[in-house]
C-alpha cells in the first residue's frame, strides 16, 4: 500500500435521520442540551436538517437531525436512523484521489459544499466489482477541515 497523503483528524459529525425532526429535537436539543446552530434544506438531497453542536472550536462535533422533504423520494434520509458519520480530513482532494486508487467507492456527487459550508464528499456504503472498498453498510462523509481544526487536531 502506498503512503497515505492525508490524515483523518477526528469526528466532524454524526447524522441521525427520522420521519420527524421534532422527535429528534426532543432528545438531542430539549433533553440533552445541544445547541441548534443552523438549518439546511436541499431538494437534491431530499433533506430538511437541523445542525446541532456539542463542544467548541476545533473540538466541536455536529449532530445533524434530518428528516426527508418527501418520504417517498431518495435519498431516504430517515430510513437509517444513524444516517452517516463525518470525518475531518486534512486534504480532501488528495484523500479522494488516493482513496480512488485504492479501490474505494464514492457516492455520486463528487466534492461539493456541505450543509455546514465545508467541502465534502461521501464514501458509498456498498462496494461493487469496480470499487471493492466501501463503508460496509455505513455512509461516511469526508469533510475538509479548516486550518484551525487541522492545527488543533494534528
Amino acid at each position: 500500500m502506498m503512503t497515505r497523503p492525508f490524515k483523518v483528524l477526528g469526528i466532524q459529525q454524526i447524522a441521525i435521520g427520522g420521519p420527524s425532526k421534532d422527535k429528534l429535537r426532543t432528545l438531542w436539543v430539549d433533553t440533552l442540551g445541544l445547541d441548534v446552530t443552523g438549518n439546511f434544506v436541499s431538494e437534491r438531497e431530499n433533506v430538511d436538517e437541523d445542525i446541532c453542536a456539542m463542544g467548541k472550536g476545533a473540538f466541536k462535533v455536529e449532530v445533524d437531525l434530518m428528516q426527508p422533504l418527501d418520504p417517498e423520494k431518495k435519498p431516504a434520509v430517515h430510513t437509517t436512523p444513524l444516517n452517516h458519520v463525518g470525518l475531518w480530513i486534512d486534504d480532501l482532494p488528495k484523500a479522494v484521489e488516493w482513496l480512488t486508487t485504492q479501490g474505494v467507492r464514492f457516492a455520486p456527487g463528487g466534492i461539493r459544499k456541505g450543509a455546514a459550508g465545508y467541502d465534502i464528499c461521501f464514501l458509498h456504503p456498498k462496494a461493487n466489482d469496480e470499487f471493492p472498498v466501501a463503508g460496509e453498510g455505513v455512509l461516511i462523509e469526508l469533510v475538509q477541515a479548516p486550518p484551525e481544526v487541522i492545527a488543533a487536531l494534528s
